[in-house]
Parts: structure tokens; C-alpha cells; sequence
């Protein structure tokens, strides 16, 4: 997806139309998590500070994110992925990878030509720009979406692989981030076709492990299956204090804010568990957890709430002020994960 959380604000709020906006972060403090186009033309990224970000584009706009609203449209451009394969590695909210091979061969369609009916699905469903790639390697595929941002669709073929792969400047390489280029720079590597002047025993040399992974990935060697999202194996809501618990009315109070968090998360998740455990960071950071499995499922909050709460008092309260609690649930009923089945790539 093109800017995707600055660009639901935008759709949201039509005012913000146009205009450079920072999801996230603040004049003083905070880091941006998303800028629209209007804002990354003054160099505005993503991670960079909120102070950074109002030093170089005085007018921009920040907007305080909504998690919420930016998974309710992440569920519906997974919905329209679905209609097409349901071999689908989402990799966030905004980016996943499709193997469209079944449905092409039976439809008797192009790749590229069912890229742009998705691009119009996705817009159709959440008035939302998404750009594609198209190509027969999952690395490719990758760089192809970014190619041609915003609305972009692009197809690498792979006749061209080789040669579009060696003009690529390094920074295009997932994994090498400002360190590990400046490091290649010193070196003389400039594109990834410096990269594959070198043999592995060089890159490995120079670059740990990354260097196998570097000279694997840039000579199409890695393995291209689709990777499904792994079961969920628990659940925890954990909070942090400004100023240490001391007393038990306290802790109760901020328990019960936690657990009404959990039970809340695990309704919306269709979630039932029968382990709780507790988690106590004591203001030396010594961490303490606790655990009880009882014998039938649940999620409600009352019944979370007076488990962790006997977990905090047994078998001995919290002796020291507590900076940090937490519960996390596990052992869930069925499998709740809600993920695709997927083994295989583009």
C-alpha cells in the first residue's frame, strides 16, 4: 500500500488532503510512522524524529495514529487478496505477497493483467492506493512494488532478472541498512552488481553471516516459499509505571485496568485460554512471573482479573515497589489464529 497510514488519515479526513502530514510522533518528541507524499517530498520519513521531521518541512501536519481504524482496512485488502489465492504471506498491515500461478492458469490470464484488477479491487473496497510487482522471485517481487511508487505496477521477467538486479543501488537490498552500506561503500560496492563481483567467502569475510545471505539472495539462491503466519502461542498486555506501585490498592487498580485490555483483545481475537500468567519488574529490574492453568477456557475480565490477582498475592505479594505489570494468556482453545495456508511463492 502507497503511504498507508498517512494515506487513510487523508481519505478520513478530507482537510488533510493534499497536505504534508506525519502520522505519529511530535514537534518535541515521538517518531514518525508514516508520511504522506506531500511531506517525503521535504525529505519526511518514516522513523526519523518528530523534532527531525518539523525541521525540514515547518508546515507539516502530525496526526496521532489509529491502530484501530489502519487494521480494520488492513482486513479488507486481505479480503480482496483472498478472492484471488489463498496462498498469501502478509509481511505487515499494507504489504503481502500472492501466488497467483493457479489462478492465472485457470482464468487464462496475465500476472500483470490480474495485478491491475487487485490495484482496482483494493481502491473499489477502501478507496486506497496500492502499488504491485509482479515477478517470479519473492526478492524481485519485492523490489518491482517499489519501483514505480506511488501506483505502481511493475513486472520483472525473468529474462531481465539479471540485469535489473546488477543495476540496483545497494540501499535497495533488504537487509543493508546505513551501517552495513556505508561499510560496502568503503569497499567499493556501489550497486549489487559489486556485490556479485565477490565470492561468498569475501561477503562473509566482511559481513558475518549477512554477506551468505547477501551473495544467496543477489544470485536468486534462497528458497522462495511462501512463509505463513505462525500460530499465535499467547497473548500479554504489559504496562510500565511513571512512578513504582507500593501498596496492594495500587496494583489492583492497574490489574484491573490490564485485564479488562486482555479480555477486551481476546473477544476481538475470538480468544479463550486456560493459562494465566502474571509478570512483575520489580524497580531493580528483577522480573518475577507467575502462572496457572485452570481447567476451562476463558476471556472475560472478572475472571482474569481474580486469577492474576491471587497470582499477585501468592505466594508471597511483591516485597519490593513494582515499576512494571503484566498478564499474558496461553494455551488457547482450538486454533484461533485466523491465518492463511499458504506454501508457496510467486
Amino acid at each position: 500500500m502507497d503511504a498507508y497510514y498517512a494515506s487513510i488519515e487523508q481519505r478520513d479526513n478530507k482537510n488533510l488532503k493534499g497536505l504534508p502530514i506525519a502520522v505519529g510522533g511530535s514537534e518535541r518528541r515521538g517518531v514518525v510512522a508514516a508520511a504522506s507524499y506531500e511531506a517525503r517530498v521535504f525529505g519526511v520519513r518514516s522513523s526519523i524524529s518528530g523534532y527531525q521531521a518539523k525541521k525540514l518541512c515547518p508546515q507539516i501536519i502530525f496526526i496521532k495514529p489509529r491502530f484501530e481504524r489502519y487494521i480494520e482496512d488492513s482486513k479488507k485488502i486481505m479480503s480482496v487478496l483472498k478472492k484471488y489465492s489463498n496462498q498469501i504471506e502478509p509481511l505487515a498491515l499494507d504489504e503481502a505477497y500472492i501466488n497467483v500461478n493457479k489462478y492465472c492458469s485457470e482464468k487464462n490470464i496475465t500476472a500483470f493483467k490480474l495485478a491491475k484488477i487487485i490495484k482496482n479491487d483494493i481502491f473499489l473496497e477502501t478507496g486506497l492506493i496500492a502499488s504491485a510487482g509482479v515477478s517470479f522471485n519473492k526478492f524481485l517481487a519485492k523490489i518491482a512494488s517499489d519501483f514505480k511508487k506511488p501506483n505502481g505496477l511493475y513486472v520483472i521477467q525473468p529474462k531481465d532478472a539479471e540485469n535489473f538486479i546488477n543495476q540496483l543501488p545497494i540501499e535497495k537490498v533488504p537487509g543493508i541498512g546505513k551501517v552495513t552500506a556505508n561499510k560496502m561503500r568503503n569497499l567499493n560496492i556501489h550497486t549489487c552488481s559489486d556485490i556479485k563481483k565477490h565470492d561468498i567467502s569475501f561477503l562473509i569475510k566482511h559481513f558475518g553471516k549477512s554477506g551468505a545471505y547477501f551473495f544467496q539472495l543477489l544470485h536468486l539462491q534462497l528458497e522462495n516459499n511462501i512463509n505463513p503466519p505462525k500460530e499465535r502461542k499467547s497473548l500479554a498486555v504489559e504496562r510500565t509505571f511513571s512512578d513504582d506501585l507500593i501498596t496492594l490498592n495500587q496494583m489492583q487498580d492497574k490489574l484491573l485496568t490490564i485485564s479488562e485490555n486482555i479480555s477486551n483483545k481476546m473477544i476481538k481475537k475470538n480468544l479463550q485460554s486456560k493459562t494465566i500468567t502474571i509478570k512483575i519488574k520489580y524497580n531493580d529490574f528483577i522480573i518475577n512471573q507467575r502462572s496457572k492453568t485452570i481447567k476451562h477456557f476463558i476471556n472475560d475480565k472478572e475472571t482474569i482479573y481474580l486469577i492474576a490477582l491471587d497470582l499477585l498475592k501468592n505466594p508471597v505479594l511483591p516485597f519490593k515497589p513494582v515499576r512494571l505489570l503484566g498478564i499474558s494468556m496461553s494455551n488457547f482453545k482450538g486454533n484461533f489464529n485466523n491465518n492463511y495456508q499458504l506454501n508457496l511463492g510467486l
